[in-house]
């Protein structure tokens, strides 16, 4: 589970919603560059988080969209599921 919690993506996805949290408690109004770097980040969220699914769901021999950025490791990623 480390390894899925520790990812950089999600660390990056986390620490980009920190700052934005920062950004906001400043006295400037809210305006459409704030509304497009929240939603920036929720994108980088849900595709941290679709990432690690993804990635879990490959190490259990579970399908996996063709789309998915670990469709072309899942052989690799069962192999070291079933090493160990």
């Amino acid at each position: 589970m480390r390894k899925y919690v520790f990812g950089t993506g999600l660390l990056s996805a986390i620490t980009g919603g920190l700052t934005l949290l920062r950004s906001a408690r400043s006295d400037e109004p809210f305006t459409w560059r704030t509304a497009l770097a929240w939603l920036s980040w929720g994108i980088t969220l849900a595709l941290a988080i679709g990432s690690v699914v993804d990635t879990r769901r490959a190490a259990r021999a579970k399908m996996i969209p063709l789309d998915s950025p670990v469709a072309d490791r899942r052989n690799d990623l069962l192999r070291e599921r079933l090493r160990r």
